[in-house]
């Protein structure tokens, strides 16, 4: 079951879904959260080409250190005009808490504002666990025919808080745990 604006508020006041820093209500419409852009942000270097293998199933992989091999770290404040057929890694602005007992799990969506200047802000994982807690990462997309202007701060995604259907024996323990946190 999705929750509405009102449950969302109720599950925030009683400590089952953790928000910091605090949603104004005008993060709310009628069943999601509006989530804003983080100024910390990760480009893929020009240099990356057809010499490059990514092997996630190989033995020893490491996300973080392909990650880290493969981009840059920027800020994009005040801004930072992301160009078509670029990907941009980015987080959240706001932490976000799902504790197991909530019952609660969510999905991270693209707001259709954005999508319709050809904007996608994640690929296939909206999934975010029940007791998962830190930062999202997304990962933005530039499907348009021009560069769109992000800016620190910007409404770049949405929430939809979903029950889940008894409490998880095993709450998120991936690699992404408590991600984007300094």
């Amino acid at each position: 079951m999705i929750l509405t604006d009102r449950e969302i508020r109720i599950a925030i006041e009683q400590g089952l879904i953790a928000i910091e820093p605090a949603p104004g209500p005008e993060a709310l419409s009628s069943t999601s959260l509006d989530l804003s852009l983080d100024p910390r942000a990760q480009t893929f270097s020009d240099q990356v080409g057809s010499e490059i293998n990514i092997d996630p199933a190989g033995l020893g992989f490491s996300f973080s250190a392909v990650v880290t091999r493969l981009t840059d770290p920027i800020s994009i404040e005040p801004q930072f005009a992301l160009a078509p057929r670029k990907l941009l890694l980015a987080w959240t602005r706001e932490k976000v808490g799902l504790p197991l007992p909530s019952r609660l799990a969510a999905r991270v969506e693209g707001k259709s504002s954005l999508a319709r200047l050809g904007l996608g802000v994640h690929i296939t994982a909206p999934t975010i666990h029940a007791g998962f807690s830190g930062k999202i990462q997304l990962e933005i997309v530039n499907q348009g025919p021009a560069e769109v202007i992000l800016r620190p701060g910007m409404r770049i995604c949405q929430l939809i808080f979903e029950t889940t259907l008894g409490t998880p024996e095993k709450g998120y323990s991936g690699i992404f745990l408590a991600q984007g946190t300094d």
